[in-house]
């Protein structure tokens, strides 16, 4: 759990806590943040105790984008950052999940402003919770800017078209309320608790076999473009192994026996 200045990293049972923490810059997003997110990834599908993500903010809030200023030119955020994405030149899209998807559920706990590379990050995560004064939004095309994070292909496969041509074309403000009438979120809470509700999700999930967790995921995602026919033979593909685990049998086993399962990953 190394992090960076800028990626904070912390275990809370059986879930990876990663918290964007720059907060005087209400968490843009900066070479430091995004070396410590690859990583954080990277550590949370390495680690087989971790069996969910949560991805935050500090100081109330989630993310305002990407500080190209700090991008470009900051040498005090540390030439080994510098070296990792010479290294390797995809690593900030991996970072906001643009070329990367983890393995373990990934909850966004969002406060605050999460706009533009922000929105664009949370459509990588799988579970979206925020408070209520939340604010969405892709900003880009109001200061002649593309969305470049993969907001014009994802977003019309979550949300209404119409609705996701409204919020890339016009660049304006969304509140937690409308995001989660439309869909791009899918709990409103009340201020200063979208952590603590995300860690409760993370906390059914974990409470599940997390091989089944993994398969589901996976089969979700990998069928979403497929014809129904395609969909259904790869989902048996994906399924049918996970009834040959000793965690399915543990799940019945404890089903049957009405005690809570333990489950090894096996």
């Amino acid at each position: 759990m190394k992090g960076t200045e800028h990626l904070t990293v912390q275990r809370e049972g059986a879930t990876l806590v990663l918290t964007l923490n720059r907060p005087d810059a209400r968490n843009a997003l900066s070479l430091a943040m995004l070396v410590g997110l690859y990583d954080g990834w990277l550590e949370a599908d390495a680690d087989d105790t971790v069996r969910s993500i949560v991805l935050t903010g500090a100081g109330g809030t989630f993310c305002a984008g990407m500080d190209l200023k700090a991008l470009a030119g900051d040498r005090m955020q540390g030439q080994h950052h510098r070296d990792r994405l010479k290294a390797d030149p995809d690593l900030h899209w991996k970072a906001m999940l643009r070329h990367h998807r983890p393995r373990k559920p990934v909850i966004a706990a969002v406060e605050g402003h999460c706009v533009a590379g922000g929105t664009e990050i949370l459509q990588g995560t799988d579970i979206r919770v925020a408070g209520e004064s939340a604010t969405f939004g892709l900003f880009e095309v109001r200061h002649g800017l593309f969305p470049i994070g993969g907001s014009t292909v994802r977003l019309q496969r979550q949300i209404p078209r119409t609705h996701a041509l409204e919020m890339l074309l016009t660049g304006r403000p969304y509140s937690a309320r409308e995001a989660a009438g439309i869909g791009l979120i899918g709990h409103v809470v009340p201020d200063g608790t979208a952590l603590a509700e995300a860690l409760e999700i993370a906390d059914r999930i974990n409470a599940c076999g997390p091989l089944a967790v993994e398969a589901v995921k996976a089969s979700v995602y990998e069928t979403a473009e497929m014809t129904e026919t395609d969909g259904l033979a790869a989902e048996l593909a994906r399924g049918r192994p996970v009834f040959d685990t000793a965690d399915a049998k543990e799940g019945t086993r404890a089903f049957a026996e009405k005690r809570q399962p333990v489950y090894k990953r096996a």
